[in-house]
């Protein structure tokens, strides 16, 4: 039962974990806002661990009468199974029902991505073949897409070959410096496959839609997704040009981003204009804790699987 501990241990601990980085983004001006990509990084650590530990909780405990770690007791059950053996004694069907337990969580967390992914590409499908249609190339959006749509839109259609899409309603809001920096922060999120990023946290929250902290953790990478393309944009551009081009988006009414797509403004503009006109304070020490945090939790339930 000591590796069932460790499991359910290190779930408690993302959990905890979880809550802090939560608590944190709910202030301005904290080290994850100032290190979107380390915190990101953080996030998909502390999801996998939490998916792996609740996959490793109810094996673990159901090949508890083998003594080993629990991927040597999956290796031995199996071997035992395919080859005939004898199966250790104390192991009856409770403890295989367990073990069926435990992949079947995997079963629903794998399918849920699965479903998650591939809702995202029938949609973005959809999408390319509909541009391919009504959209058109423009001189003033070098490298984008303009759809003759009055509402303001500016987004990035992920893939292979992804696209960057703005609406004419966005040319005629934005100014030429704001509207460079909006399409780098488009690119931004097509060169860093954002949707990827967002993709665990949405499957997540499919599979396990009880859990408040989990919807909470998904809008929260969310925004650090975005945090992150305003970083590679400003890189570019002056942050003014970003800032007075979210708070036209704001201020805008209406605005269209598509399924399965990333949007500059698709929510949180009043944080990220707040971060933008604040000169950053990047401090190291909070986000490489968290980091070095984060490592040690996904490193526990690995190290179990593969023992």
């Amino acid at each position: 039962m000591v590796y069932a501990a460790h499991f359910t241990v290190t779930a408690l601990a993302c959990y905890l974990t979880a809550r802090l980085l939560l608590g944190a983004a709910r202030h301005g001006a904290t080290w994850t806002w100032h290190s979107p990509r380390v915190a990101i990084v953080c996030w998909q650590a502390l999801g996998l661990a939490f998916g792996l530990s609740a996959i490793g909780v109810p094996i673990s405990v159901g090949l508890a009468p083998y003594g080993q770690s629990t991927g040597s007791a999956l290796r031995s059950l199996a071997g035992d199974l395919l080859g005939g053996g004898d199966l250790p004694p104390g192991l009856g069907v409770t403890h295989l029902g367990l073990v069926g337990v435990g992949f079947g969580v995997a079963t629903v967390l794998l399918g849920s991505t699965v479903r998650s992914l591939l809702g995202a590409l029938r949609a973005q499908r959809r999408h390319r073949d509909l541009l391919t249609l009504v959209a058109r190339d423009d001189p003033a959006a070098p490298g984008a897409l303009v759809l003759d749509h009055p509402s303001a839109a500016a987004y990035c259609l992920p893939g292979v070959r992804p696209q960057v899409v703005v609406s004419a309603g966005t040319l005629s809001l934005l100014d030429r410096t704001q509207l460079a920096a909006v399409l780098s922060h488009e690119r931004a999120h097509a060169d860093e496959r954002h949707d990827l990023v967002l993709l665990p946290f949405t499957a997540l929250c499919r599979a396990l839609p009880v859990l408040r902290w989990i919807r909470a953790a998904n809008d929260t990478v969310a925004l650090l997704v975005e945090m992150r393309a305003d970083d590679k944009a400003r890189r570019l551009h002056a942050d003014a040009p970003l800032a007075a081009a979210l708070l036209r988006f704001a201020t805008a009414g209406a605005r269209v981003t598509p399924a399965g797509a990333l949007g500059v403004a698709d929510g949180h503009l009043d944080a990220r204009v707040q971060r933008l006109m604040v000169a950053p304070h990047p401090t190291r020490l909070p986000g490489a804790l968290a980091l070095l945090t984060a490592a040690t939790l996904v490193s526990l339930p690995v190290s179990l699987f593969l023992s």
